[in-house]
């Protein structure tokens, strides 16, 4: 058997210390920032029956991080009996998020045709976005599964972005961008979003109102539990971020002085 190099050691012993971290389910308790706070209010001011459009609009890649956000504030609307209508302006996003809107209906027992729909994927975002302002019925003529627009119930009366209380853009990438110029500028819909961390830089966009709230990253899913008082994923992957950061900083101090120790020794280094 080929002796095992020290680096495989180092990456066992992440592998190790990661697993750990996930399977104690701990809930770090962290200060819930103004961004995070914003979105949970928008979408706990909601009246009953309201309902939102969820636009998965992100690649696969971004699941680990994507997946936490989307699942909390899906949790959030359900259980405020928001009607959801989820589309995907990404091809990747769209068996991604029937299956999550599909999971957390189930976990709120919540029907589908009356307490929330998928439309499925639609090409050329920009065009999308602009052809959902003049109708809903004329960009999506039939579901995800093939049902006509007009036999649905929940659909019934929902012909442009007037009848809806604002969208929600689950996003790694600009694509915020776009519902800003196209949805927001144009039709006056509420634009919200949340995003990889990587993408949290629309702050400006959120002081000048175009951008009406967001979250980001793991934190602000680990926020988001918090504030909605179920744990998933985010606060477990703090933790599990944190942890193996020590680490990894914990094994540079090790080779910085098993280094010099030999150094000083004469020894091979």
């Amino acid at each position: 058997m080929k002796k095992l190099a020290s680096r495989h050691w180092a990456f066992l012993g992440l592998f190790i210390v990661v697993l750990v971290t996930m399977l104690l389910n701990y809930r770090p308790d962290l200060k819930v920032s103004a961004e995070t706070r914003k979105m949970y209010d928008f979408i706990d001011s909601l009246p009953s029956g309201s309902t939102l459009l969820i636009s998965f609009d992100h690649e696969a890649s971004a699941l680990p991080e994507i997946r936490p956000l989307a699942l909390a504030v899906l949790r959030h609307a359900f259980s405020k009996n928001i009607k959801l209508i989820g589309i995907s302006l990404m091809a990747e996003g769209t068996v991604i998020g029937y299956r999550l809107m599909q999971q957390t209906a189930e976990e709120y027992g919540r029907q589908y045709g009356s307490d929330w729909v998928y439309l499925g994927f639609k090409p050329q975002y920009i065009a999308a976005i602009l052809s959902m302002g003049e109708s809903f019925e004329r960009t999506f003529p039939e579901d995800y599964l093939g049902t006509p627009y007009s036999r649905i119930e929940m659909l019934t009366n929902i012909k442009t972005y007037s009848d809806i209380s604002g969208v929600v853009s689950i996003a790694d990438g600009n694509m915020p961008t776009h519902w800003m110029e196209y949805g927001g500028a144009r039709y006056h819909v509420t634009i919200t979003s949340v995003m990889t961390a990587a993408m949290t830089t629309f702050d400006p966009y959120v002081a000048t109102g175009q951008l009406h709230a967001l979250a980001g990253g793991l934190r602000g899913a680990a926020e988001y539990e918090k504030l909605i008082g179920k744990g998933g994923g985010g606060g477990r992957g703090m933790l599990a971020q944190a942890v193996s950061h020590i680490y990894i900083i914990g094994l540079i101090i090790a080779g910085n002085v098993i280094y010099f120790v030999n150094r000083r020794r004469g020894g091979k280094v």
